[in-house]
């Protein structure tokens, strides 16, 4: 065990239900051999139910103390963190075996979940944070900070199914829900070379869904609109928390063999006739966040391609009024708290 730098973390923690939190002062879990810790620049939000719990990830900082077996990482190397904090990235387990720590049985979240040891998982409204080093990625410089934090875990999130399906030049992508998440959905299949053609309600986001390289864009309030859409898809990546009953009219939208990607939850339950699937061939999944590898990608394609979330700064100590504007869904379309 290494002696961190910071013995009393302070921050921001959510005491109980609701998107209110206070301040918060813990004392971190130790060290270990393999984490690293972390002097926090910025964090995203992101909602937690295990009380009282520091909240937020999507976190950017400087490494300012590392364990004795870290060695990809330096102090003072500025390194991003996602949804994840920890995996055992063993070759016998199978889901890292696979790519897909996020499935991990030992996995921890950055927050809201707790360590095989027992103890909790504190996320980035706080002045530091501790994790294992294997989630901490060194941001490239092309990149700005602020707009790095999003990167790590919503732009990890759309850019994962795209390169699990191979999605490439050609392709008809639609996007449906313009928010957080679709906007980067549009860039990263932008870039990949496909045909992107954004799906909303809301009118006033058709010009910005063109700027970000989406081909058309289809308002969905517009009956004749939507109606042009059918068989037009090869994938349809959800964003939206979109109604369980508008999953018929999706599969409308797909082409023979198309595939609609979850990466937001319907709200209730989903029901279908099996003839749904047997006559059109559309396949329904789901996608979680981006493991190791797929993280170091997504940061790496971003820099390459100029991919950029859309985000609104506010200080911490206003972060109660940035978490009353996400909730009430007027951010555009990423809130990043800056220390």
């Amino acid at each position: 065990m290494v002696q961190g730098k910071i013995n009393e973390i302070h921050g921001w923690a959510a005491m109980k239900p609701g998107i209110k939190v206070e301040p918060f002062t813990y004392k971190p879990r130790a060290i270990g051999d393999t984490d690293v810790e972390i002097k926090s620049n910025t964090a995203e939000e992101w909602g937690g139910t295990m009380y009282p719990v520091i909240v937020g990830h999507e976190i950017i900082g400087k490494v300012i103390t590392k364990g004795p077996k870290v060695t990809h990482l330096e102090e003072g190397d500025l390194v991003g963190v996602g949804a994840q904090a920890h995996a055992c990235l063993e070759d016998s387990c199978n889901p890292c075996s696979r790519n897909l720590d996020p499935h991990c049985p030992k996995g921890v979240l950055t927050y809201n979940s707790k360590y095989p040891d027992g103890e909790q998982a504190q996320g980035g409204y706080a002045e530091a944070v501790r994790v294992d080093a294997n989630y901490a990625f060194k941001i490239p410089e092309a990149i700005d900070p602020a707009h790095a934090a999003p990167l790590m875990c919503a732009g990890t999130t759309v850019f994962a199914p795209m390169l699990r399906k191979g999605v490439k030049k050609g392709d008809r992508v639609g996007v449906i829900g313009i928010g957080g998440l679709g906007h980067l959905a549009i860039q990263y299949a932008h870039a990949l070379g496909a045909e992107v053609i954004a799906f909303s309600h809301s009118a006033d986001k058709h010009e910005q869904c063109i700027k970000l390289g989406a081909t058309k864009f289809v308002n969905t309030g517009i009956k004749e609109d939507v109606e042009k859409a059918s068989r037009s898809l090869d994938y349809l990546f959800v964003t939206s928390n979109s109604k369980s009953n508008q999953y018929n009219e999706f599969i409308s939208w797909m082409d023979y063999e198309g595939q609609i990607v979850l990466l937001a939850v319907p709200e209730g339950h989903m029901q279908f006739s099996p003839f749904d699937f047997i006559f059109s061939e559309v396949a329904i999944t789901g996608s979680m966040i981006g493991g190791v590898n797929i993280i170091k990608r997504t940061l790496e394609f971003a820099a390459k391609h100029n991919i950029r979330p859309i985000i609104e700064k506010y200080p911490i100590d206003q972060v109660n009024e940035a978490l009353e504007r996400m909730d009430a869904g007027k951010a555009r379309y990423r809130i990043v708290l800056t220390h």
